[in-house]
């Protein structure tokens, strides 16, 4: 008999903890080989961990909702095999060295109880400080107001000293010296230069009457996260346009049953929107960008996500990666691929990563238009409307008519820092037009 090490595994690009959801296993149970053991959570997708070999559990040394860094040994299986290695996991990044040639960890202060927060921090950016830190927790210090002077000060418990999760909001804990229902935004100045604190507080909410408090699950408190962080981030601009999409519903009409056919795959709308911004991105390559300080980073690739909803009620966006080098077929692969793995709740976390523009379809829930919130970090998000039959005014050889058209709305909000009225508004009206002039007699 062995004992195989169970290890905490990398689940993507810049993520070195996950927090435990729940064990599916106990010690004590058989497990086969490639059977899940462990459900966890990273603060962009849930997961599923399957155990690497056959065996018994033996024992579990981390409990359900502990966060824990990859490359840790969170559980121990025993085999029939002499083998007691622990199963590979992907290398990490190490962390640059400081200019003493000391290791983060052993340059870190030790333990921090309280500390005076300095005003007005800057955003901390991916290579600041002398420690990687993830982009959790790099969102949390910026939306906390946590200085890079007061994030290199706390004790990491993560592997190399890394700060995690647990590590940041104890720490928030210990300094908490106002209400937490005062949230203080970032100093903004004044004409003359004077740093203006701008604060808000959260209204007293009654539990009188006939209530039911429910609270919220982890995936909703992230997206509530998001998007207060997101408001707080960008000035938040929203354009609208009336589409005529008459050609498009009759050429899905006449086609759907020839496209399943031959593809084996439903033909929706949504790929086509997508082929028409990726198409319009193309033209207007500055609305693929993101804001790091004061530099604009321009993407170079157009991955698309598409806003989803899983079967909780919440919303996720998985990323269609190089959208305009499929065409309509492999859109409309990716697309129904993607969406039935989020209902099942199956994505893998390179799944949604690297998006660069969102699409949220509005028109699902019967709504004809919306203002969505952009997606940090990209610049811009577009709601696509439902489709209803209106009468619309044509301009023919013979004068104007009246004729029953299907019209829809889109709507596209953008980062006004970095995308003005006359590059938002054309861009979106270039999508308008890009489905407006699509072919309806189209092969298939």
């Amino acid at each position: 008999m062995a004992q195989f090490e169970l290890i905490m595994p990398k689940m993507g690009e810049s993520i070195m903890e996950a927090t435990i959801l729940k064990w599916v296993k106990n010690v004590g149970d058989q497990i086969e080989l490639d059977e899940t053991i462990v459900e966890i959570a990273t603060d962009k997708v849930d997961s599923e961990v399957p155990s690497p070999v056959a065996g018994k559990v033996v024992q579990l040394l981390f409990g359900e909702n502990d966060t824990v860094a990859i490359g840790k040994v969170i559980a121990l299986i025993e085999t029939e095999s002499g083998a007691a290695e622990p199963k590979a996991s992907p290398a990490l990044a190490e962390p640059a060295p400081q200019a003493n040639g000391q290791s983060p960890a052993a340059a870190s202060n030790g333990a921090l109880s309280t500390s005076t927060p300095v005003a007005n921090p800057q955003p901390i950016g991916k290579g600041e400080g002398n420690r990687f830190y993830s982009p959790l927790v790099r969102n949390i210090a910026q939306q906390e107001n946590i200085s890079l002077q007061e994030l290199e000060a706390i004790t990491g418990s993560g592997m190399q000293g890394r700060v995690t999760k647990k590590d940041i909001l104890s720490y928030l804990d210990e300094r908490k010296e106002t209400p937490a229902n005062v949230t203080t935004a970032k100093a903004t100045p004044t004409a003359k230069g004077t740093p203006v604190q701008v604060s808000y507080t959260a209204p007293a909410v009654s539990l009188d009457g006939n209530v039911e408090i429910i609270e919220m699950d982890r995936m909703r408190k992230l997206i509530a996260e998001h998007m207060v962080m997101s408001k707080q981030v960008s000035p938040h601009v929203t354009s609208f346009v009336e589409v005529d999409v008459t050609n498009i519903v009759k050429w899905r009409e006449k086609v759907k049953d020839v496209f399943q056919k031959k593809y084996n795959e439903k033909i929706t709308y949504t790929p086509i929107f997508i082929e028409a911004v990726a198409r319009a991105i193309r033209d207007y390559p500055m609305i693929n960008i993101s804001v790091d300080g004061t530099n604009i980073i321009v993407r170079k690739d157009v991955n698309i996500g598409m806003a989803a909803a899983l079967p909780s009620g919440n919303l996720i966006v998985p990323v269609i990666k190089g959208a305009d080098q499929l065409n309509l077929a492999g859109l409309t692969k990716t697309v129904n691929d993607l969406a039935n793995r989020a209902r099942a709740n199956q994505l893998k976390p390179e799944d949604i990563q690297g998006g660069t523009f969102t699409i949220t379809n509005v028109g699902t829930f019967g709504n004809v238009m919306g203002t969505p919130i952009i997606n940090q970090p990209q610049a811009a998000i577009m709601a696509v409307g439902a489709i209803r039959k209106k009468p619309a005014v044509l301009e023919t050889e013979y004068g104007d008519i009246i004729a029953i058209r299907h019209m829809m709305f889109l709507s596209m909000s953008y980062d006004h820092r970095v995308v003005d009225g006359f590059l938002g508004g054309s861009f979106l009206r270039k999508v308008a037009d890009y489905l407006e002039g699509f072919d309806g007699d189209r092969a298939v």
